[in-house]
């Protein structure tokens, strides 16, 4: 009989349980692990950033590069109608104008003004989730005006008026909670500016309006009604 042919080259053999694929070696799949770790660092860490803090980092950025500055507190407490006299004041206030804590039981009514208005009043409507643009008697007629077509802008929940005090300077006000759930657990942001920025004043209103203690809807808080 004539020999069997020899079969030629070597035969694969399966791979043994547990050892590396052909081509990677144990050096290449720890450089890969490496980078897959630093990828989800990376994705985690945008994450936290676009949910952001109670320092509302974009907000602050925007207005200090206009040159304002922009204070938080602890919200004042109690947060109650005890402050009895809608032209009274309170004691436990931490911010000039007021951001927060007592004030009385009728909030002032939306849209803007020619004369100042009640703060223990104007605190109650922060209370609400709205903003108060407050001015000094120093401000420039041509800065008025251009509030004043800003808030025409913006009239859900926003409150308009002078605030002499204030001289050259602009106060931007809200009363912000983490949820209508903790209300209590707020922080009252205080800006205050020496001219007029739309970038500031658009970031300060997308950061810190409607989030209020008692949040109402949007369209119940439209100039004219309380």
């Amino acid at each position: 009989m004539p020999p069997k042919p020899r079969p030629h080259g070597k035969k694969s053999r399966p791979p043994v349980p547990g050892s590396t694929s052909p081509g990677l070696d144990r050096r290449t799949i720890v450089l890969i692990a490496a980078a897959g770790a630093v990828v989800l660092v990376l994705v985690a860490g945008a994450f936290a950033f676009t949910l952001g803090g109670d320092d509302k980092p974009d907000a602050r950025a925007a207005l200090e590069a206009a040159g304002c500055t922009l204070t938080a507190v602890p919200a004042a407490q109690p947060r109650d109608h005890s402050v009895a006299s809608p032209t009274g004041t309170s004691k436990k206030w931490n911010t000039n104008p007021p951001t927060s804590g007592p004030h009385y039981a009728v909030p002032v009514v939306w849209g803007m003004y020619d004369e100042p208005v009640n703060q223990a009043q104007l605190v109650h409507n922060l209370e609400h989730g709205g903003i108060a643009v407050q001015y000094g008697d120093k401000v420039s007629a041509e800065t008025v005006q251009q509030l004043k077509t800003f808030v025409q802008d913006h009239s859900r929940g926003t409150v308009l008026a002078p605030y002499p005090e204030l001289g050259d300077q602009i106060a931007l006000g809200a009363w912000v909670t983490p949820s209508a759930n903790e209300p209590d657990n707020g922080t009252g942001y205080l800006a205050k500016c020496s001219s007029f920025d739309q970038d500031a004043f658009d970031a300060f209103f997308a950061a810190y309006q409607f989030q209020g203690p008692e949040r109402f809807p949007m369209d119940s808080l439209l100039p004219g009604r309380t």
